[in-house]
């Protein structure tokens, strides 16, 4: 099997880089052609029409997952045309290439495609409305790669991060090591969901031979709310030896703490599908964060023993 990976150094591309590795022939694009670790890679950036289409002919790869994506949810707001770019129009393009070449495409979208008014976790075929530009480009790209016919697999997951890259993790921690209290919504609810669970369940479903496409949710399992996700990195945190100290957690309302795009209140993302067609286990969210937080202590470990404090 021939994979092309676009978004290589992306949270979930760079964990994919080690998941799809044993699959078969990997090659690796990024938007500048480099990887995060210094090495050179195939140049494609979905922001460029001509770009995206050497890549996809240079390669011609049996399956291309696509783990690029504009995901700046806030800024969309004021840059649409270029969201609608990246994360539709490019879409549209990698369908009809893989439709005339008999490719499949692994492709990764968001729970902002649901408008967060429901009450029980959202399945595949429930009504979509995006709040806004972010999620209104990744339900075209979606649709458009829907409607170019070729054999795909659309995984939406939510509330993505992991020990590196920008994420809520990653900002909390900054946080709490800034501040003495951090206030953290308390309205809005989803499944916490690592980056490395994303990427193992990819590769797991490329792996096992079911006549399964379409969509697909793709989160960990359990639910909780911005505020209690930032309280259990607090307490695991503390516990590793990350942070010295914990700061004082308070819950505030979404109303509260504003933003340029709106967010859904729910956000809990119904995986029964994709544990049925593939057989995959998807653990309770506590457990990715478990792994990261061993992972960011072992980072932490080696630095300080590279800098001789151990």
């Amino acid at each position: 099997m021939k994979i092309l990976l676009l978004g290589a150094n992306g949270q979930v591309g760079f964990e994919l880089v080690r998941a799809l590795a044993p699959l078969g022939e990997l090659v690796c694009a990024t938007r500048d052609g480099r990887l995060v670790n210094g090495g050179t890679c195939l140049h494609a950036d979905l922001a460029d029409a001509a770009s995206l289409a050497l890549a996809l002919d240079a390669v011609r790869a049996d399956v291309v997952v696509n783990a690029a994506a504009y995901t700046a949810v806030d800024r969309a707001e004021d840059e649409p045309e270029l969201a609608d770019r990246i994360n539709h129009r490019a879409l549209a393009e990698i369908g009809a290439w893989a439709a005339r070449t008999q490719a499949r495409i692994v492709h990764f979208s968001t729970d902002y495609v649901f408008d967060g008014e429901g009450t029980r976790p959202y399945r595949e075929d429930d009504a979509t409305a995006p709040l806004g530009v972010y999620g209104r480009s990744k339900l075209a790209g979606e649709n458009a790669l829907r409607d170019s016919s070729c054999d795909h697999l659309i995984f939406r997951t939510a509330w993505v991060y992991a020990a590196r890259g920008s994420n809520f993790l990653r900002t909390m921690l900054r946080l709490a090591r800034e501040r003495d209290s951090v206030r953290v919504v308390n309205d809005q609810r989803g499944a916490p969901t690592t980056a490395r669970l994303i990427a193992d369940a990819t590769a797991q479903a490329l792996v096992r031979d079911v006549p399964a496409r379409g969509t697909f949710h793709l989160c960990a399992a359990g639910e909780g709310t911005w505020f209690e996700f930032a309280s259990a990195i607090f307490q695991r945190a503390l516990t590793a030896g990350i942070l010295a100290r914990a700061p004082e957690t308070l819950p505030i309302a979404t109303s509260d703490y504003p933003t340029k795009a709106q967010r859904p209140a729910y956000s809990v993302l119904d995986t029964t599908k994709l544990s049925t067609a593939f057989g995959i286990n998807l653990p309770p969210w506590e457990v990715g964060l478990d792994a990261v937080i061993g992972e960011l202590a072992t980072l932490r470990a080696s630095e300080m023993a590279q800098n001789g404090k151990v």
